[in-house]
């Protein structure tokens, strides 16, 4: 797309350039979560930096579920980890989410300063780099970070080049060998053992399952704390 500047930026600690869009990606499984919550009924996701944050607004709001983890694994006392598996079976029509987790969160909570923030993972991705294109032909904006949250990994990094790639409409990019670094990455692996360890196995199939539609997240940077609304968009491509 003439005049797009779409930057891929790997890590949660990078200082961003300044951008009419931030993209933050957590396909492993942040924003799969997200994404599969939505779909399930949740009305909205509020994005938080502590357990300490989480659980003085779930005292505040006891209807509020609280979901994430630490190191990958459950947080004493939350009400869901971070198991696409397990949020696709969970009844979250019309609830609120208070999310936290290492890498998605972390990393949106250091993007808010766009016009527009959307987040997404695999599952999601076509539908997010649509809709980015059209703000893009339709408002002017330019100038685009692409945020792969896992920094040193390959996962995020792949989703990254795949919107960066269908954001520009250059068609480089394949979607198949995307999921196969995906399922290469060294996220994946803790999936892949065939040992209990704490990680559902379910859940990598999850994050490598894409969805053609007209449903992106978009950050609301103004709220506090912020948070993850969904809506529908009129495609146009």
């Amino acid at each position: 797309m003439p005049g797009a500047e779409v930057r891929v930026i790997q890590g949660v600690d990078q200082g961003l350039p300044p951008s009419d869009i931030n993209i933050v990606i957590d396909v492993i499984r942040a924003f799969t979560v997200a994404h599969l919550a939505f779909v399930r009924g949740t009305r909205e996701i509020l994005l938080v930096n502590s357990v300490e944050e989480a659980m003085a607004l779930k005292a505040q709001q006891p209807g509020y579920l609280l979901a994430g983890e630490i190191r990958g694994l459950p947080i004493p006392g939350f009400d869901l980890d971070n198991s696409p598996y397990r949020v696709s079976l969970a009844e979250l029509q019309g609830r609120t989410l208070v999310q936290k987790t290492t890498h998605g969160v972390t990393a949106t909570l250091a993007a808010l300063d766009a016009r527009y923030v959307l987040v997404t993972g695999f599952s999601n991705a076509s539908s997010t780099a649509r809709f980015a294109r059209g703000l893009v032909e339709g408002t002017g904006f330019r100038r685009i970070n692409v945020i792969a949250s896992h920094g040193q990994d390959d996962d995020d990094l792949a989703c990254a080049e795949l919107i960066r790639d269908r954001i520009l409409n250059i068609g480089a990019v394949d979607p198949d060998s995307v999921i196969e670094r995906i399922r290469a990455s060294r996220p994946a692996a803790k999936f892949l053992t065939g040992q209990p360890n704490g990680f559902e196995p379910r859940d990598l199939d999850f994050c490598v399952r894409a969805y053609d539609s007209d449903f992106v997240m978009q950050v609301d940077s103004g709220s506090a704390p912020p948070r993850i609304g969904w809506g529908r968009f009129v495609d146009h491509s």
